[in-house]
């Protein structure tokens, strides 16, 4: 966003130099100038705005249950789908068991990101042995995002008393590919 303005205005001071030193006639220089300046204005308007994103942390070890209390990754996709229509982007969140639940074998962050059509930068497995559960209210905490889960983490309120904050907690379902939460007004 800074390099296409900073381009925007030497383009502009350049047409003005030109205008200058040869006077208000279709230069070279000036052409060149006004040309530099439209390309400047389109990639000023077309930059994507670096504003803050809204996250969302969902608890993948849950969500995988809601549809008729069968692990399914399908389901964590069809939650995934219905956050980023509402503009969120969703941070992914497994137990290192997940492959297990939903397959024959173990499954990395790629593949789990391949299935659920999400960048491999938004999903992550507790280490063997570590539940997932602290790892990703921590997580929430730093990204100031809510989580999706039907978890009440009582065990986990002491660590993180957040858990309690109205709203804080994502509840839902997903019946038949249809996905029912309670994102709040």
């Amino acid at each position: 966003m800074v390099v296409p303005f900073i381009l925007l205005l030497i383009s502009l001071a350049g047409a003005v130099a030109s205008v200058l030193v040869w006077g208000p006639v279709p230069s070279l220089p000036l052409l060149f100038a006004l040309a530099c300046a439209v390309g400047a204005l389109i990639l000023l308007v077309l930059a994507p705005r670096k504003g803050r994103r809204d996250y969302i942390v969902v608890d993948g070890s849950n969500v995988m249950y809601w549809d008729a209390e069968t692990p399914k990754l399908e389901t964590v996709g069809h939650v995934v789908k219905a956050l980023e229509t509402r503009g969120l982007v969703p941070v992914i969140w497994f137990d290192a068991n997940v492959g297990y639940l939903v397959s024959d074998r173990y499954m990395g962050v790629e593949r789990l990101a391949r299935a659920l059509t999400v960048p491999s930068r938004q999903v992550f497995i507790a280490p063997k042995g570590t539940p997932a559960d602290p790892l990703l209210l921590n997580g929430a905490a730093v990204l100031k995002a809510r989580v999706v889960t039907n978890d009440r983490f009582r065990d986990w309120v002491a660590d993180h008393p957040q858990v309690q904050q109205p709203g804080f907690l994502v509840p839902g379902q997903v019946v038949r590919g249809a996905v029912r939460l309670d994102l709040g007004a």
